[in-house]
């Protein structure tokens, strides 16, 4: 459907972005001198310089592109705006898989209005693809070309594919939701940060269920979903782009399958 406020202005913005910011990342991924501080007391939650390098060169470009747009970053915070627009900003979501050398991790963008995102990119800068979504359709460049996204078609629960990132899926109550859905499920498969989102919507697996998350871990995977034909909401099935519990589905039967499981929790 049209959106009021998407145009060719904010898609090549966003590509500038995603383009700035695989330009200051590569060379920090897989180095032998990566430094990485940890931002969680008794845990570990990692940064390193280049989630703020990427994080920085993306606000420059909105700066001077987008002035009047709103900014809300992982590593910066919030910037004001007038405009009524926010970019919520993630520059490196997975930083555990980047520091791993692991490929899951990826350069998170959206653009977003008081009802949420409409549009996202989800960009994994070390493979060369760019998963985009908006009020266009959804769609995939990357090694070997471009082509439209688009979620899986029903099937039952007992013949899915479900993706998370943690084993562990936030406090124990999460957990256990989590694994009632992936006891019934044919196959489950961890360590997929925002990949895992970008599989969904290619039409490679049918559920992604997480907790814990924050608005800008979330919501460029939502427009990049909604837009290849999936739902996404929190575990009571009201809206997730604020952060918290995610169920993302590659439709609405399996969404209803696994929403009825997760309500209990």
């Amino acid at each position: 459907m049209p959106h009021p406020s998407y145009d060719a202005d904010v898609r090549r913005v966003a590509w500038m972005m995603a383009d700035a910011a695989r330009k200051v990342i590569l060379p920090y991924f897989r180095g032998s001198d990566l430094a990485t501080e940890n931002k969680l007391a008794g845990g570990y939650d990692p940064v390193t310089l280049a989630d703020r390098a990427a994080e920085q060169v993306m606000r420059e470009i909105l700066a001077v592109e987008r002035p009047d747009d709103a900014i809300l970053g992982e590593e910066f915070g919030i910037k004001t705006g007038t405009s009524g627009l926010t970019w919520v900003l993630d520059p490196i979501d997975g930083t555990r898989g980047f520091v791993s050398g692991t490929p899951t991790w990826g350069v998170l963008i959206a653009l977003s209005d008081a009802d949420g995102p409409f549009y996202g990119i989800i960009d994994q800068p070390y493979i060369g693809e760019r998963f985009e979504g908006g009020p266009e359709g959804a769609s995939l460049a990357g090694p070997l070309g471009e082509r439209a996204l688009q979620t899986l078609a029903p099937r039952d629960l007992t013949q899915a594919i479900i993706l998370t990132t943690f084993p562990e899926v936030g406090m124990q109550t999460d957990h256990d939701g989590f694994h009632a859905v992936a006891s019934k499920a044919q196959l489950t498969r961890y360590g997929m940060d925002c990949y895992a989102y970008a599989l969904l919507a290619a039409g490679q697996v049918d559920l992604v269920i997480e907790a814990g998350l924050q608005a800008y871990d979330i919501q460029a995977p939502i427009a990049v979903v909604r837009a290849a034909g999936g739902i996404v909401t929190d575990w009571r099935g009201g809206p997730v782009h604020d952060g918290g519990r995610a169920l993302a589905a590659a439709n609405p039967e399996i969404h209803a399958q696994a929403l009825a499981i997760l309500q209990k929790y």
